[in-house]
């Protein structure tokens, strides 16, 4: 089973890459992997899947937690956070099955973005699920092209402030104006 985290990191050059040597170095594979800034320019979130165990998801976190530019480790929790994945599907069309196509297509709520006379790409967003379930039903017709996201995840809810210890090069002024911003 893959498990997902969310990581608050400082936005600078070089975490990635030491989120990313950490999971090597422990023989990890990092199966979805992003990597966006959050609404303060100086932090990122890393939201990535890896396929680890139980003891070894409470490692990594643990490890994660130890890195100077990681402000926070959330594991992936079905209660408190909404997950989805986002694909963009190209798909071989013919004159004989785009009704067809476009009819399941709509059972997954997938939407076409791009239209020629032989192929459709599609948008869908949805649980990892839901996105395999539509990619072996349209594997059927032949699928050109994949580009996938990955897990995203976000707090269900009202937000809570994610910092949980001070970023660094903030005074505590400018500290305590972020939180207030953040709630």
């Amino acid at each position: 089973m893959a498990q997902v985290l969310s990581l608050l990191v400082e936005n600078r050059a070089g975490v990635l890459a030491s989120v990313v040597g950490l999971f090597s170095q422990r023989g990890y594979n990092i199966e979805t992997l992003n990597v966006a800034p959050t609404q303060d320019p100086s932090m990122s979130v890393i939201t990535l899947s890896t396929s680890t165990d139980a003891p070894g998801t409470e490692q990594v976190v643990k490890q994660l937690n130890k890195l100077i530019d990681v402000i926070k480790v959330v594991p992936y929790d079905s209660s408190t956070q909404l997950l989805r994945d986002m694909a963009l599907v190209r798909v071989h069309v013919k004159e004989d099955n785009r009704a067809e196509i476009l009819a399941l297509s709509a059972v997954f709520r997938a939407h076409v973005v791009d239209a020629s006379p032989r192929s459709y790409i599609f948008e869908v967003t949805g649980q990892p699920e839901k996105i395999d379930g539509f990619l072996q039903n349209m594997r059927l017709y032949g699928i050109r092209d994949i580009h996938r996201t990955g897990c995203l995840a976000l707090s269900r809810g009202s937000a809570t402030p994610r910092q949980s210890r001070k970023p660094q090069g903030l005074s505590e002024p400018e500290l305590q104006e972020a939180l207030k911003s953040s709630e």
